[in-house]
């Protein structure tokens, strides 16, 4: 039995180290035809801003991990009126206002210009077990654990853990059309699945470069989708032709199956191909014009002050 666990740490180690993100499109890839960043991905000083707080978790669902996580709170936030909340695995990847996405920018932007609900942004990064953590929490040990796994033990983490936490401080919607989840790589299989599994709580899913691959299954979702009941979820993938092929699966593969089989059961999904490789700058560039397709319904449309 020990050598058993000994072969899995060494299995872990090795999906961390060759799922990492961010470290630059895949070999070959071509980035002169994705689209630049718009105005929407820029600061603009007559645009309020919002307030971004980091914060440490040690919960139970995974216990014996910490993980950082961030709280975006609108500028246009008040307590007497219940706002959206849109939750980002690797949240660190997509706070960041110098980053590949730059969502409190965005978020900015948008809200101010009426084009999504006044949200608040919950982003989570991976727990991790052990000592010192790593610099970069896409190595973080319990990544794999915590995204690639198709049960509901993520979603019922979100759940029964941070969610009531951030509504400790906060009015959230009940509604679940108020509820978006996001994710890249594997943080977008995640998110995928928490809303596969709990389409009660999360109605939205944005998924770049996402990881339906064989690494704990996920290469499954397509069949899934085209003979399971069909959950009521609106859902935007992204890719592009030059991501990730390796062991576990081809990336712009699986990506095009689950857009075949949105499609064959007739979800509402939409899917924005690329040539770009396993990073964040083509789903980051895009970012404003995916929330104004994933938020449409719900958007205020009001005029800008």
């Amino acid at each position: 039995m020990s050598g058993g666990r000994g072969v899995r740490r060494v299995l872990e180690a090795g999906l961390a180290a060759l799922l990492v993100c961010g470290a630059g499109p895949a070999p070959g890839a071509a980035q002169d035809d994705e689209p630049a960043y718009g105005p929407d991905s820029e600061r603009r000083p007559e645009v309020p801003r919002g307030t971004v707080t980091k914060h440490e978790w040690e919960g139970e669902v995974f216990a014996g991990t910490t993980r950082d996580y961030y709280v975006y709170v609108p500028a246009q936030y008040r307590a007497d009126t219940p706002a959206a909340l849109m939750v980002f695995q690797d949240g660190h990847a997509y706070v960041k206002e110098d980053g590949d996405f730059r969502v409190p920018i965005v978020f900015d932007n948008l809200i101010h210009q009426g084009a999504m609900p006044v949200t608040i942004g919950l982003f989570v990064d991976p727990g991790h077990r052990g000592g010192e953590r790593p610099e970069s929490p896409f190595r973080n040990s319990n990544r794999s654990v915590e995204y690639d796994d198709l049960s509901e033990r993520y979603a019922s983490f979100l759940i029964e853990e941070l969610m009531p936490e951030l509504e400790r401080s906060y009015t959230l919607a009940d509604d679940r059309k108020l509820r978006a989840i996001a994710g890249l790589s594997s943080g977008g299989i995640c998110a995928f699945t928490a809303a596969w599994q709990r389409p009660d709580v999360f109605h939205k899913v944005v998924s770049h470069i996402g990881s339906f691959t064989n690494i704990r299954g996920g290469h499954e979702y397509p069949a899934f989708i085209r003979r399971d009941s069909k959950r009521d979820i609106k859902v935007f993938l992204q890719d592009g032709s030059n991501d990730l092929d390796n062991v576990f699966g081809n990336w712009w593969l699986a990506n095009l199956q689950m857009a075949s089989a949105l499609e064959f059961r007739g979800y509402d999904y939409k899917f924005v191909r690329g040539s770009g490789g396993h990073d964040g700058r083509h789903g980051g560039a895009i970012l404003p014009d995916t929330l104004r397709w994933l938020w449409a319904a719900e958007a205020p449309g009001q005029e800008p002050d």
